[in-house]
């Protein structure tokens, strides 16, 4: 009997140890063999459209159902979604987008973020810094506030391709606003992660943002009748409601008295602007992300550099693959910090950023060790906690759209009786006047809100993103290899195991400054030992992160069978659905 006993116990550490052998052995015993993928893909005809929370994905699918077309459903959701989700974005933010319009059989890029204020000067805010004992743009407050360009975005979005009216479009947030929605549970967590930092700033955050002065729970149902208000007088109003009527006249007021700097002329001014996406092939895949001052681009640069690798051969989360990607991000990441800024200010080296001579040039550095010293390329050589949601119609239109506040909820001012926090987004701007992105009045800080879009010999593939700060092009690029070089399907890309570069050189440091270590390379936990083990034998420095590795949700074409894929990954609260 002992010596049976003994022999279970060596079968079961038997069992045990083959298990821990796999870098992933949850579901391994499904029917399709596939380890990565929580779930199925969302599969349907008419329609589709995926968010970071289900009710808001529902939203847009009924916007579908009444008539509207994908831009209809975008604008939709993304404003169910700032009620919803105000850790991650409102109409206190900006906004970008790239849209794939079947009519035409063009791609349209949206730029809709703001501009600092104009009384604001660059001697004025480090004066304004010096009274606080800060080297740096605060995160919360009044100083890191710009313009909020969503409002302008949703309209330039539906003015150029939109449908329905937009007091249809509006309306079932403005009911929800009124009516109350239970609060999901990733979404409630960072909510009370956020209270605590940020009652203290001016205006009534606390009396909008929270129930009895606490966050809401998991469950709890959460009303805001001012955010109703105020989406209500944009819907009869039109975006001058928001920017020239008593909106903006009540926001004008409200800095006046508290020591803010954006004025009714910064408002009244405001304008989205329509941009060409950029793209470079990748496998036979194009790739498009939107030109600076966002960071796309930087997802662009790392797929030419990995292009030159054979990714399959050497294994998903092998220690060869991660440790090449790894240093092509540090590589771009470098370029990142000294080129990328609003180039109505500054003339970015955007063809030799992106051209596949110089991503061989840059490529000569990777070596197989983990890279310390790292200075930014010359381009010039070469020159010929966010919100991500996307949307299909049965016509074929696709819509990529981000919208963010910045930082979860933002800068923390709320203007009383308007219902939204303001975005902290002029954290980004550098104070080196010899920086490329240095802070100046009217100027768009760098953004690292990043929509992305797919095209394969000329036709819509994939609309997607990644949203999570600096993740967002090293996600983009691990959802494209996910894919293209390791044979995922939609579902399984985003659910796959991620890792996440930090360390490298940022946009708000001065000019001259360069990564001089190797970084800390951050992984989740199923990634096996012996691949940590040869890691670090070439000098990277690892460690496990919680929570920080982004959130995805895509669309994907079969244009053979014509019907859509919807994911959304298990990492948030989120929901891909179709009819």
């Amino acid at each position: 009997m002992k010596a049976l006993y003994n022999q279970k116990i060596t079968l079961s550490l038997t069992l045990l140890l083959s298990l821990m052998s796999h870098s992933v052995f949850a579901n391994i015993d499904r029917v399709t063999g596939k380890t990565n993928a929580t779930r199925s893909e969302v599969i349907a005809a008419n329609g589709m459209v995926a968010t970071s929370q289900p009710l808001a994905s529902q939203i847009g699918l009924e916007v579908l159902k009444k008539g509207g077309n994908a831009i209809d459903a975008a604008i939709a959701a993304n404003a169910a979604l700032g009620l919803m989700e105000p850790t991650g974005n409102g109409i206190g933010g900006d906004l970008f987008a790239i849209v794939w319009h079947a009519k035409s059989q063009k791609l349209y890029g949206l730029n809709a973020s703001g501009r600092s204020p104009k009384s604001l000067t660059l001697a004025k805010l480090q004066q304004e810094l010096s009274t606080l004992n800060r080297e740096t743009i605060p995160p919360y407050g009044m100083l890191p506030i710009s313009v909020p360009g969503t409002v302008d975005g949703w309209f330039e979005l539906h003015d150029k391709f939109g449908q329905l009216p937009m007091k249809k479009i509006l309306q079932p947030a403005i009911d929800y606003a009124n009516d109350g929605f239970p609060v999901s549970e990733l979404i409630a967590h960072y909510w009370q992660k956020s209270v605590p930092r940020l009652s203290p700033q001016a205006g009534s955050f606390k009396s909008t943002f929270t129930i009895n002065g606490k966050a809401p729970q998991k469950g709890q149902i959460f009303k805001n009748p001012e955010l109703a208000n105020t989406l209500s007088q944009i819907a009869k109003g039109g975006r001058d409601a928001f920017y020239r009527g008593d909106i903006a006249k009540k926001i004008d007021s409200f800095m006046k008295a508290n020591g803010g700097y954006i004025r009714y002329n910064d408002l009244a001014e405001h304008s989205s602007s329509w941009v060409k996406p950029v793209s470079v092939n990748y496998r036979g895949y194009d790739v498009f992300e939107l030109p600076p001052n966002g960071q796309g681009i930087a997802a662009l640069q790392m797929l030419n550099i990995l292009e030159q690798y054979d990714l399959a051969n050497m294994g998903f989360l092998s220690e060869q693959s991660l440790h090449v990607m790894t240093e092509a991000k540090k590589l771009v990441f470098e370029d990142r910090a000294k080129y990328y800024a609003d180039m109505d200010y500054y003339q970015v080296p955007l063809d030799g950023l992106l051209d596949k001579e110089y991503a061989k040039a840059r490529n000569k550095l990777i070596t197989e060790r983990a890279a310390k010293r790292i200075d930014a390329g010359n381009p010039a050589m070469y020159q010929g906690d966010t919100i991500y949601l996307t949307t299909a119609d049965k016509d074929g239109n696709m819509v990529s759209l981000i919208q963010s506040n910045y930082r979860g909820m933002g800068s923390g001012v709320v203007v009383p009786g308007l219902g939204f926090v303001f975005q902290d987004r002029g954290q980004l701007f550098s104070l080196d006047k010899n920086h490329a992105n240095v802070y100046q009045p009217n100027k768009r800080p760098f953004h690292t809100i990043i929509p992305a879009f797919v095209m394969k010999e000329g036709k819509p593939f994939m609309s997607f993103g990644l949203m999570g700060g600096a993740m967002q092009p090293q996600g983009h690029v691990q959802i494209i290899t996910n894919i293209i070089d390791f044979g995922m399907n939609l579902q399984e890309a985003g659910d796959a195991t991620r890792w996440q570069h930090y360390g490298s050189t940022e946009p708000t440091q001065a000019s001259g400054k360069t990564l001089y270590s190797s970084g800390v390379l951050a992984i989740e936990s199923d990634i096996d030992y012996q691949t940590v083990r040869a890691l670090m034998a070439r000098g990277h420095k690892i460690q496990f992160d919680l929570g920080g590795y982004g959130g995805y949700q895509a669309i994907m074409y079969d244009a053979k069978e014509k019907v859509y894929y919807g994911a959304s990954e298990s990492r948030k609260d989120g929901q891909a659905v179709g009819y």
